[in-house]
C-alpha cells in the first residue's frame, strides 16, 4: 500500500501495454472497461477533467513546464497515460469522478527525458551498468529549469509536507502488478527535499529489484507523483470482492491505525471487516488488539509507535464509516468497469483515497471440503480421516500459534527429517511414517494424537493408549466414544520385539541421560561461539549450502536428544498426577502441582535471575541507564557500543548474558521470529521495567504469602512404601523437569543457526531485487532456499514472485479466521467455531498453578513493545505464552492465557514463581479488558472479572466529583494472594 507506502513497477515501453493500446486493456474496450468510451468519462476530454499542464493562473505552460501535470485539472487522461504512467493515470481518473484524492501534480516522463538529455545522462545509458546509473542521477542535480519546473508546481501546491512516489508505465495494469519496485519518500518538506526524491524515484528505475523484473534490457522512463501527504488517524485497503475465496456480494476491508506503511510490512494488527456490497450492512467483524502503528515520530521521518490505549481493543472503523468506505469502493468498480484493489487513509473523520490497482489474481472457490478442513499432508481413507484425534496442546510450545509460511515450511521439513527419528530417541522400534505423524491446518501445526499414540503402544509406559491421548485433549473433545482409527500396535513376536528394543534403549538412556545433557551444553557454547564468529556476508552461495547443511544436521541432533527428557518430564508428571489421586483423593486435588520440587535452577528461570543482575549493573552507570531508559530501543545497543562506560557494560555484562540466553525467543521454531541476540528490545524494556520497580528477583522467587507448600503434610499421611513411591516419582519429575530446561537452550539455539542462514539468503534476495523487503522472507519456502543454495538456478526463478504473493494471501486469509481448536477429531468446520458471549463474566480454564489472587488486567498482545507498560503485581492476560515470557512473569501477579497445559512452560513456570495461573480459557483475551478488576483462581481454574475498567473509572469520578475534586488516577493493583 501507499499511504502512501508501497510503490512500483518496471517500465518496458516495448513490450508495455501502457504503450500499445493494441495490447493494453487499460485503452481497449474490449479487454478493459475501465477505458470503455460508453462507460468511461476518461476518454471523453469534455467531460473528463482528469489531466493539465500545472500552471498559475492565467499562465499557459510552456517548455517544461508543459511536462509537469496537475492530477484532476482538466484534459483526457488516457490522452497522456504513456506519459503519466498507470499509477497517475489512475489518480487522476479518481480525481475527475470527484473521489476523494489528495491533491497533487505528476512529473510526466518527457520530464525525465529531459533531464537525461540535458544532463548528458542519456548518451551514457547503452550497455551501462545499472548500478553505475542509478548512483550518476543520484549524484547530478537537476538542470535549472528542469527544477524550476517542479518547484512551480510545488509551490502552486501550496509547499507543503508531500509523499514522492514513482509511477511507471505498466503498473497496476489489469494483466499484472508489480507493487515495490520502484522507491517512494515520504513525509518530505522544503524544495531541496523535494528535488532529492524526484531524484531517488527516478534513479529506482535502475534499482536491483526494478532490474530483475524488468522483461527486456530497455529500461523505458518514469514518470513520478507528488502528492500532499496525508497523516492518516486510520489506513487500509478494500477489496471490491473478496481476494481469497468466491464469496458473492462481499467487499472486503481491512484497518490500521496510522499509516499504512505497518500494513503492508507486516508490523501492525489490523482489523478485519466484511460489507455487502448490496446493502452495505457489516456482515463480518473480526478486532484485533493493536499495540503499534506507523506514524511520523518528527518532521521527515516515520517509524513505528504505540498505539494509545483506549484505541487498541475498540475497531478502526465505525458501521457508518464502513457503509461511507464501502460506497466509495463501488463506486471505483462502477468507473473501471472491475474488481478494484483501493488503498485509503481516514484522516479527521474525512476518507482519502491514495491508489486503485486491478485485481490481477482472481479467488478461487473453497476446496473441497474433507481437503479444506483436515491437517493431514496427504489423501487418507475416510475412516482415518473422520476417527483421528489431533492436538497442538504441549507441541514443545514451538509451535505454538499461527504460523507464517516460511515457519510452517521449516516444520514440514522438521515433519520429514526429523520427527520420526525423535520418537526413535524414546525407544520406538517403529517409528512408521512421516507424513502421518503431523498436520497442519489454517497456518496452525498439529500432532497426530491417534498415529502417535498407536506407534507409541510400543513403550511400557504407554502400551495403553488412554495414558498418552488425556495429556493432549482440551475440553473441546469428549474421548467417550472415540475409538482410534488406526487400532492397535500388533501383538506377537512384533510386540515382543518392540518391547525388549524399549527396555534396552530405556536402560541406556537412563545411565546416560546426565553426561548426554552436559555434552548438549558444551556442544551449544561451542557452536554459539563459533556463529558469532562467521560472517556469513562473506560466504559464497556454495559455502553458504554447506554451512545450512552443517547447521541441518545440529539442528537434528538437538532435537533428537531433547526430545527424551521432555517426554520424561511429562510422563512423570502424568504418573504423579495419577497417584496424587489414586492415592491421596480429595487431598490430592493439585498435589502434583504444589509439590515443592527443587527446580529452582531451572535455565528458564535463571534467566529472569540475569536479567535483574543486569538491570543492576545498568542502575551503576549513569551513562549507560541514560542510554537505556532515554534512547529509542531500536538504538539503545548501538548506543551502548559507541559509548566508553556502555561498551564496557555490554563486554561485562551484555555479553555473557546473551551467550547464555540469547538464542531465545518467541515461538522458537517460527524462524521469522528475531531472537533476543538478533533484537534485544526486550531485554533492554525488562531492564526498564526492574530498575524503575527497585526491587529484587530474589524478593519475587520468596513471595510465597498465601502459598504455602503443604505436600509433605499430606504425604507423611501415606504408608512409608506409597510415600517412597511418590518420592521417587517427584525427584525423577524434578530431575528430567531440569535436563529438560538445560538441554531445552541447546534445541532452540539449533533453530537460531538455521534461521541465521536463511535470513543471509533473504539479505542478497532483497538486495538483489528478488524480494522487495525483509519482510518477504517469511512468505518463502524452506525447501526453495535449500533447492536454490545447493544448486545453480537464477533466484528470480527458484523463488517465483507469483508464489510469493500466492503465499502472503494465503498467511493473511488465517490471519483474519478464528482460532482453530486445540484440540478435534476428524475434520474441523471453521464456520461452527465457538464464539465468546459477549456479556460473559465468568471463564473456566485449566488450573495450571495454584493461588487465589485480585488484580487488574493487563493485556499483552506484543512482548517487546508493551514489556515496559507492565506493572508489577498486575495480571498478565494473553493468548500464549512460551519461555521468553519468563522475566515478565517474575513480576506479574498472575497468569490467565486463551491457549495452554498442565505442562506448558508457562505453567512450570507459574509454578515456580509462585504465581497463580489459569490457561486455556480460549477467549480470555477477548473477554477481559487492561485496566479490569479480575479474580484468578489457580485451584479452581476459573476467571471472573468483578468490575470492568469503565466502570472503574466512573465511579472514581463519580467520587470525585461528590467531594469537589479531580478524580484521581485508577488502576492500582489489588492483590491477595492466597485469600
Amino acid at each position: 500500500m501507499d499511504t502512501h507506502v508501497s510503490d512500483s513497477t518496471t517500465a518496458n515501453p516495448a513490450t508495455d501495454p501502457a504503450t500499445d493500446p493494441a495490447k493494453d486493456p487499460a485503452t481497449d474496450p474490449a479487454k478493459d472497461p475501465a477505458t470503455d468510451p460508453a462507460k468511461d468519462p476518461a476518454t471523453d476530454p469534455a467531460k473528463d477533467p482528469a489531466t493539465a499542464p500545472a500552471r498559475g493562473p492565467g499562465r499557459e505552460p510552456t517548455g517544461h513546464a508543459a511536462c509537469v501535470v496537475t492530477l484532476g485539472a482538466g484534459g483526457p487522461a488516457v490522452a497522456r497515460r504513456g506519459e503519466l504512467g498507470g499509477k497517475a493515470t489512475r489518480l487522476a481518473e479518481l480525481a475527475a469522478a470527484e473521489l476523494p484524492v489528495p491533491p497533487a501534480f505528476c512529473l510526466t516522463t518527457a520530464l525525465f527525458d529531459a533531464y537525461l538529455q540535458e544532463t548528458g545522462i542519456a548518451a551514457e545509458l547503452p550497455g551501462a551498468d545499472p548500478g553505475t546509473v542509478r548512483e550518476r542521477i543520484l549524484s547530478t542535480r537537476m538542470p535549472a529549469p528542469v527544477a524550476d519546473a517542479v518547484l512551480d508546481a510545488y509551490g502552486i501546491l501550496g509547499r507543503p509536507r508531500v509523499a514522492v512516489r514513482s509511477s511507471a508505465l505498466r503498473e497496476d495494469s489489469a494483466a499484472q502488478s508489480f507493487a515495490g519496485q520502484h522507491d517512494t519518500v515520504l513525509d518530505v518538506s522544503g524544495d531541496e527535499d523535494v528535488l532529492d526524491a524526484v531524484l531517488r524515484c527516478w534513479a529506482s528505475l535502475w534499482s536491483d529489484r526494478a532490474t530483475v523484473y524488468r522483461d527486456t534490457d530497455a529500461p523505458g522512463s518514469i514518470a513520478v507523483i507528488v502528492q500532499e501527504m496525508i497523516h492518516t488517524d486510520v489506513s487500509g485497503v478494500m477489496f471490491t470482492v473478496d481476494p481469497v475465496n468466491a464469496r458473492p456480494h462481499r467487499l472486503v476491508v481491512e484497518a490500521c491505525q496510522g499509516l499504512g506503511e505497518g500494513l503492508v510490512s507486516g508490523r501492525v494488527s489490523s482489523d478485519f471487516f466484511v460489507v455487502d456490497d448490496e446493502n452495505l450492512e457489516v456482515v463480518e467483524e473480526r478486532v484485533r488488539y493493536k499495540v503499534t502503528k506507523c506514524a511520523p515520530l518528527e518532521p521527515g521521518r516515520i517509524g513505528m509507535t504505540k498505539v494509545d490505549a483506549a484505541a487498541r481493543n475498540v475497531p478502526c472503523l465505525t458501521h457508518e464509516q464502513l457503509r461511507e468506505l464501502g460506497g466509495l469502493a463501488i463506486r471505483i468498480r462502477e468507473l473501471y468497469g472491475s474488481e478494484q484493489d483501493i488503498e485509503w487513509g481516514l484522516r479527521d473523520g474525512a476518507f482519502h483515497l491514495f491508489q486503485t490497482r486491478p485485481i490481477t489474481t482472481r479467488p478461487v472457490a473453497p476446496a473441497a471440503p474433507s481437503g479444506a478442513r483436515s491437517p493431514y499432508v496427504a489423501p487418507q481413507p475416510e475412516r482415518i480421516l473422520d476417527g483421528t484425534l489431533w492436538s497442538r496442546m504441549d507441541i514443545g510450545e514451538i509451535f505454538v500459534g499461527l504460523m507464517t509460511p516460511l515457519g510452517l515450511s521449516f516444520a514440514r521439513y522438521y515433519q520429514r527429517h526429523v520427527h520420526t527419528d525423535c520418537a526413535g530417541a524414546l525407544g520406538v522400534r517403529d517409528t512408521g511414517e512421516a507424513d502421518l505423524h503431523m498436520g497442519f491446518y489454517q497456518g496452525h501445526v498439529y500432532l497426530n494424537i491417534s498415529y502417535s499414540s498407536y506407534l507409541l503402544a510400543q513403550c511400557l509406559p504407554t502400551r495403553d493408549q488412554r495414558h498418552f491421548t488425556a495429556r493432549f485433549v482440551s475440553e473441546e473433545v469428549d474421548l467417550a466414544g472415540y475409538e482410534n482409527p488406526f487400532g492397535t500396535f500388533p501383538g506377537g513376536m512384533e510386540d515382543l520385539l518392540s518391547i525388549v528394543h524399549w527396555l534396552q534403549h530405556t536402560a541406556r538412556e537412563m545411565t546416560r541421560m546426565k553426561s548426554r545433557s552436559e555434552q548438549m551444553v558444551d556442544a551449544r557454547l561451542y557452536e554459539f561461539d563459533r556463529a558469532r564468529g562467521l560472517d556469513l556476508t562473506r560466504m559464497s552461495r556454495r559455502e553458504l549450502h554447506g554451512e545450512l547443511h552443517r547447521d541441518l544436521g545440529w539442528f537434528h541432533d538437538m532435537h533428537v536428544g531433547y526430545m527424551p527428557y521432555y517426554i520424561n518430564a511429562f510422563g512423570f508428571y502424568g504418573l504423579l498426577t495419577e497417584l496424587c489421586a489414586r492415592w491421596l483423593g480429595s487431598d490430592g486435588d493439585n498435589l502434583q502441582n504444589r509439590v515443592k520440587t527443587d527446580m529452582s535452577s531451572l535455565r528458564t528461570v535463571e534467566s529472569a535471575k540475569e536479567v535483574w543482575a543486569v538491570a543492576q549493573a545498568a542502575k551503576n552507570s549513569p551513562a549507560v541507564l541514560k542510554i537505556i531508559t532515554e534512547e529509542p530501543l531500536e538504538s539503545v545497543a548501538r548506543l551502548l557500543r559507541d559509548d566508553p562506560d556502555g561498551r564496557i557494560f555490554w563486554d561485562r555484562h551484555m555479553e555473557p548474558f546473551l551467550r547464555a540466553n540469547g538464542t531465545r525467543g518467541h515461538q522458537e521454531m517460527e524462524i521469522t521470529h528475531p531472537r533476543w541476540i538478533d533484537d534485544p528490545s526486550y531485554i533492554f524494556q525488562m531492564i526498564r521495567r526492574y530498575v524503575a520497580d527497585g526491587f529484587s528477583i530474589d524478593d519475587i522467587l520468596r513471595r510465597s504469602s498465601g502459598w504455602s507448600d503443604d505436600s509433605r503434610e499430606v504425604l507423611n499421611r501415606l504408608p512409608m512404601p506409597k510415600r517412597q513411591v511418590l518420592d521417587t516419582v517427584i525427584s525423577l519429575y524434578a530431575l528430567c523437569s531440569e535436563l529438560r530446561e538445560t538441554t531445552r537452550m541447546s534445541m532452540i539455539t539449533s533453530i537460531w543457526l538455521v534461521r541465521n542462514v536463511v535470513y543471509e539468503v533473504g539479505r542478497r534476495l532483497v538486495a538483489d531485487g528478488v524480494l522487495h523487503s525483509a519482510g518477504e522472507i517469511a512468505y518463502l519456502d524452506f525447501e526453495d532456499v535449500r533447492r536454490y543454495l545447493a544448486g545453480d538456478e537464477e533466484a528470480v526463478h527458484v523463488f517465483d514472485r507469483a508464489r510469493v504473493d500466492a503465499a502472503r494471501r494465503l498467511h493473511e486469509h488465517n490471519k483474519r479466521l478464528p482460532e482453530p481448536p486445540l484440540t478435534f477429531v476428524g475434520v474441523h468446520d471453521i464456520t461452527a467455531s465457538a464464539r465468546p458471549a459477549a456479556d460473559g463474566a465468568r471463564l473456566d480454564g485449566l488450573a495450571a498453578s495454584p493461588g487465589r489472587i485480585v488484580g487488574r488486567a493487563r493485556i499483552v498482545e506484543d512482548l517487546v513493545w508493551q514489556a515496559d507498560e507492565f506493572q508489577a503485581g498486575e495480571i498478565l492476560v494473553t493468548r500464549y505464552t512460551d519461555a521468553s515470557w519468563t522475566p515478565l512473569f517474575a513480576i506479574a501477579g498472575g497468569v490467565v492465557t486463551d491457549i495452554g497445559s498442565m505442562l506448558s512452560h508457562s505453567s512450570i513456570v507459574a509454578r515456580e514463581f509462585h504465581v497463580p495461573s489459569v490457561v486455556n480459557t480460549k477467549h480470555a483475551t477477548q473477554r477481559v479488558g487492561t485496566g479490569d478488576l479480575i479474580v484468578v483462581d489457580g485451584d479452581a481454574g476459573t476467571v471472573e472479572v468483578v468490575e470492568k475498567a469503565d466502570d472503574a473509572a466512573e465511579k472514581a469520578d463519580g467520587a470525585a466529583e461528590a467531594a469537589g475534586s479531580p478524580a484521581e488516577a485508577v488502576g492500582s493493583t489489588s492483590a491477595a494472594a492466597g485469600s
